[in-house]
């Protein structure tokens, strides 16, 4: 049975990432790329689903981890009776390299450890090959996909997995390596593991170095910002939403689906928390990647992509893995693909209007012409209903959200031609930014209750509604924004937490049975509300307790069930990373006696609110 999910620590190679869990075992591993199929699946099923674990044969009296400074290199001591030992593990950020590091160190006396790898290829389904070559290398094929398993102790393979016990005493050290490569080449040479783990712990260091960040909570925000980085997809600049599949929203429920691609919305705004730390190289590799993943018929841009860009991502079911904790069904390739989502032409406009002035791009490029593109379609493709931010599997409505993020496409397009002197079709952009401003305030506002509802005509709620004051629709002071917030707390709030709309047996809106967890980012947002509107106070104990929601190295999931007490959704979330370090600055400014949104940062001040 895998662990917790909130028991997981990341490790990657911003090509692939793997978890590793508190007993040592590395439950999920997709190689050579986020999206490939898992050669270790455990976490999505048991041990001969595959894993590799690493740890000591007698019982283990505590656990302490904890990352390498600002790192992805990931140390986990283990204590028995007999002694303690460290496992480090590591992936080096280097194209062509694909290989897990991990290194067995003796701290105190002497604990004997056994090493078990289970590999199995395409998510648990296949037996691979597996070759000895002498007692301290082994190699399995399946198809395309080979791994080379090395380490300095003898190693034996039956029951159709890979063993070696060993003993390590205070000062000794033991490696292993796992390298991937194409069955048909050559097998790479040895790793020098522990030079390899140096070298990612510089890698780490030097990029953290360019964070700009100087608010309060610096460990959380530059945790969230190493993990974010831990997403993107180096060879093309995509950002994945999550590493995993079908991390249940709702343990034991239907609610699973694959995060290990590039939504649109997901990969902007961890892109613009990156620039605002001063991580303008992603913004540039981005930006080239979008231009490339969405060329063609700006009236058909999909909501998500394949890390390099690929457009088709069929979903289907892998009906061999029970799912976590029997949460099934598991799921590959995301059926949400097809779905039109409004918002993201406001997420897309936004963050490229940022990017150019945090790079000093001058917009007389291929991405202006994009975005005069995508204004050319919203002139009227913005009153088409559509599936909305939560990618609901009912029908389409004209979700209240998607009309506030279509008015920041407006009104972002308008200021690159104001601000940036690009050319543009300004009097008409702005009458529309003007023409969706209006309707929004008349059909999507209930006079009656004092708030927004989810979508035209509805009486029901939508998380998303907080984010109106994040992008400059509405000042969170205005009396609209405050109901809304009124609204919220009274009816999506759950011990304290927010959900992200009400979910009904008849799945009338998400066409979905009802259930699941609170989602952390909408409870960012609230408390991004807060200060934002001057209830300070309660804005810093809402975001403390979020963050006493990451487990012992940081990380958060998706969602977080209340009634449970524990994490569920993908892991881990760049929607989750990303909003904490936004509410992060925006408590910074409000402590500080100006409390400024991610968009007054980023505008000057008088920008306009419709």
């Amino acid at each position: 049975m895998a662990s917790l999910i909130e028991d997981y620590a990341l490790i990657g190679d911003t090509h692939s990432a793997a978890l590793v869990s508190r007993d040592g075992s590395i439950d999920w591993l997709c190689l050579p790329r986020f999206d490939s199929p898992a050669c270790f699946s455990a976490l999505l099923g048991d041990e001969d689903a595959g894993r590799w674990r690493i740890a000591p044969v007698d019982p283990v009296e505590s656990v302490v981890r904890r990352y390498r400074g600002d790192t992805l290199v990931l140390e986990t001591d283990m204590a028995t009776a007999t002694g303690t030992v460290r496992i480090t593990d590591a992936m080096l950020p280097r194209a062509g390299a694909h290989t897990v590091l991990r290194l067995v160190e003796g701290l105190s006396g002497t604990v004997r450890m056994r090493s078990e790898a289970r590999l199995r290829f395409d998510y648990g389904s296949i037996v691979p090959w597996v070759r000895r070559r002498d007692e301290h290398t082994v190699t399995a094929i399946a198809g395309p996909d080979a791994v080379t398993l090395r380490t300095t102790a003898p190693m034996e393979s039956h029951d159709l997995a890979t063993f070696a016990e060993f003993e390590v005493a205070a000062g000794q050290a033991v490696p292993f390596s796992l390298s991937w490569y194409p069955s048909h080449q050559p097998t790479p040479p040895p790793p020098a593991v522990r030079q390899m783990i140096a070298e990612t712990e510089a890698w780490w260091t030097d990029w953290m170095a360019g964070c700009t960040y100087d608010g309060l909570y610096q460990s959380a925000v530059r945790r969230s910002l190493i993990t974010l980085k831990a997403l993107t997809f180096a060879p093309t600049g995509g950002i994945v939403a999550a590493v995993t599949t079908s991390l249940p929203e709702h343990i034991g429920g239907v609610r699973n689906w694959d995060y290990r691609y590039c939504w649109l919305r997901d990969a902007t705004i961890t892109l613009l928390a990156l620039l605002d730390a001063g991580f303008t190289s992603e913004a540039l590799a981005w930006r080239e990647w979008l231009l490339r993943a969405v060329g063609g018929d700006p009236s058909r841009v999909q909501i998500m992509y394949g890390v390099a860009g690929e457009r088709r991502l069929p979903e289907y079911e892998v009906p061999w893995l029970p799912g976590y904790e029997a949460s099934a069904p598991v799921r590959v390739g995301n059926a949400a693909v097809d779905q039109f989502q409004l918002d993201v032409y406001g997420e897309v406009l936004d963050a490229l209007h940022v990017a150019r002035m945090a790079t000093e791009v001058d917009g007389r490029d291929d991405s202006w012409g994009l975005q005069t593109k995508l204004m050319d379609f919203l002139e009227t493709g913005w009153r088409k209903p559509d599936e909305g931010i939560w990618e609901v599997r009912g029908p389409r409505r004209h979700f209240t959200h998607s009309k506030v993020m279509a008015w920041v496409a407006a009104d972002r397009a308008v200021k690159g031609i104001v601000e940036s002197g690009l050319p543009g079709l300004v009097d008409r952009w702005a009458a529309l930014r003007d023409e969706i401003h209006r309707e929004v305030c008349e059909q999507g506002f209930d006079e009656t209750r004092g708030t927004f509802t989810q979508y035209y005509g509805s009486t029901e709620l939508d998380a998303a509604l907080l984010y109106m004051p994040l992008v400059g629709f509405l000042p969170a002071t205005d009396p609209r924004v405050v109901g809304t917030v009124a609204a919220i707390e009274r009816e999506l709030l759950e011990d304290g937490f927010v959900n992200r709309y009400p979910t009904a047996e008849d799945g009338a809106v998400d066409g979905l049975p009802a259930g699941e967890g609170a989602f952390l980012a909408c409870t960012f947002w609230l408390a991004d509300n807060y200060a934002l509107s001057g209830r300070v106070r309660e804005a810093q104990d809402l975001f403390e307790r979020l963050l006493a929601l990451r487990n012992d190295v940081g990380l958060l999931a998706e969602e977080y069930d209340p009634r449970l007490g524990r994490m569920t959704g993908n892991f881990p979330q760049a929607f989750s990373h990303v909003p904490l370090v936004n509410t992060a600055r925006t408590l910074t400014d409000a402590l500080g006696g100006t409390p400024r949104s991610r968009i007054d940062r980023a505008y000057p001040p008088g920008h306009f609110f419709g």
